[in-house]
C-alpha cells in the first residue's frame, strides 16, 4: 500500500517535535544546575587539594550514573583537557568481579559499601551519583564512608532525598531523570575544569 501525500494541514501530533522539546527541557535543567555553580567550584578546589595530598576519590552509581562515575574517574586518572599528573580515582561499578561476588555473597545493597570499607581511608572523597537519591546500595556506601572517615558528596535529582541527607555535601538537580543525568555530566566537567586549573596553579607556584 502506498502512502498518498495530501495538502491537508498537519495534525497537532504530526507537528510534535520531541527533539526540540527535549532540548528545551535541558535548558531549564541547566539553569537549575547553574544555581550550584559555587559549590561545584568548591568541589573542584577541594578535590584538587585532597588528591594532591595523596588522598583518593571513589565514585559509585547505578546504570547511567555508573557510566558517569567511570567518566569522571577516567578524566582524573587520564586527563580532562591538558596534560598533568595522574590522580587516584576509582569507579566502584567497574570492578565487575567484586560487584558480582559481593552481590552474590552479601546482597546487592552491599556492592559499594564493601568496596568503600576496602579502599577508602580518612580524608578520601566518596562521590555517590543517583537520579533518585534513594538507591539502597548508595545509601549503604554513604554509611560506610562515614564509618571510615571519608568525606561524602552526592549528586542527585530533586531534593530532599535520603542520599542527600546522608552526604556531607549534596547537589540536587531539580529536573526529570533524563535531564538530571545530562546535568550531572555537565557538573562533572565543571569540577574537572576547576580541578585542572588548581593543579596548574600549584605547578606554576612550585
Amino acid at each position: 500500500m502506498s502512502i498518498i501525500e495530501t495538502d491537508q494541514p498537519r495534525t497537532a501530533a504530526a507537528r510534535h517535535d520531541p527533539v526540540r522539546e527535549h532540548l528545551q527541557g535541558l535548558r531549564a535543567a541547566i539553569t537549575a544546575t547553574e544555581q550550584h555553580a559555587t559549590r561545584l567550584e568548591q568541589w573542584g578546589r577541594e578535590l584538587a587539594a585532597r588528591l594532591s595530598d595523596g588522598h583518593r576519590l571513589l565514585v559509585a552509581g547505578n546504570g547511567g550514573s555508573a557510566a558517569e562515575a567511570q567518566h569522571l574517574t577516567a578524566e582524573l586518572v587520564g586527563r580532562y583537557q591538558h596534560d598533568r599528573p595522574a590522580f587516584s580515582a576509582l569507579a566502584l561499578s567497574s570492578e565487575s568481579s567484586s560487584v558480582t561476588a559481593i552481590g552474590n555473597d552479601y546482597g546487592f545493597d552491599q556492592i559499594f559499601a564493601r568496596q568503600v570499607h576496602a579502599h577508602a581511608r580518612a580524608g578520601d572523597v566518596v562521590l555517590l551519583i543517583s537520579t533518585s537519591g534513594r538507591s539502597a546500595n548508595l545509601l549503604r556506601a554513604a554509611e560506610a564512608a562515614r564509618q571510615v572517615g571519608a568525606v561524602v558528596w552526592s549528586l542527585t535529582g530533586p531534593g530532599a532525598n535520603p542520599l542527600a541527607d546522608l552526604a556531607d555535601e549534596a547537589i540536587c538537580v531539580d529536573a526529570p531523570s533524563p535531564h538530571v543525568q545530562e546535568c550531572h555530566l555537565v557538573a562533572i566537567h565543571a569540577v574537572c575544569r576547576v580541578f585542572d586549573e588548581q593543579i596548574e596553579k600549584a605547578e606554576d607556584a612550585a
